[in-house]
């Protein structure tokens, strides 16, 4: 039996990183295999993207950040302030998704226009059993997830206030610039 969802991907932090990312992802599951589709737009040029679903281990519906999760006021959504209504980071969409190995260089890369597109095949039982191992069960429940899109350059100036690093990876690494909410098709 084939399963499809999809997510609208909007933007956010748009207008601090001076673009507006957006796209679509299409996740079709059957008893194998994953696929995964992410066709990004106006993300920012030659930067890599860490992409990632995001939820919650009990099962609880993820919801999209948006402006109101601004908790310290200083005009951006890092990525402690999704964790409220998105959880936490789940699955990464990288060179080997089923690692779930989240801190690594093997995202997609925008293009000078700023547009990527991720296709990946994945094995199910591995995804499922490195999902188990991190999560306590192997149900994926992408209709209960969010996708974020996260990366700005370098040279961004970032407030002090954001927040969000990972092991050697600062907050340009891991600031959201688009999410979207994950719905079966």
């Amino acid at each position: 039996m084939i399963k499809k969802y999809t997510a609208e991907i909007l933007p956010l932090n748009a207008e601090k990183i001076g673009t507006a990312a957006h796209g679509t992802a299409t996740f079709t599951i059957d008893d194998v295999q994953m696929k995964t589709h992410i066709d990004m737009f106006d993300t920012l040029a030659n930067v890599q993207h860490w992409e990632h679903f995001h939820g919650f281990p009990d099962g609880k519906p993820a919801e999209i950040a948006t402006v109101a999760q601004d908790a310290n006021g200083d005009g951006f959504v890092d990525l402690p302030e999704t964790e409220s209504v998105s959880g936490t980071t789940m699955v990464p969409f990288n060179a080997d998704p089923a690692k779930m190995h989240v801190p690594n260089d093997d995202y997609p890369v925008a293009d000078a226009d700023g547009h990527y597109n991720y296709e990946k095949l994945v094995d199910l039982k591995e995804l499922q059993r490195a999902f188990k191992d991190a999560f306590g069960s192997d149900d994926l429940q992408l209709d209960k997830r969010v996708i974020y899109i996260h990366g700005v350059p370098d040279t961004l100036k970032l407030p002090t206030t954001v927040q969000g690093t990972v092991m050697n990876y600062d907050t340009h690494v891991t600031l959201p610039i688009a999410v979207g909410k994950i719905v079966k098709a």
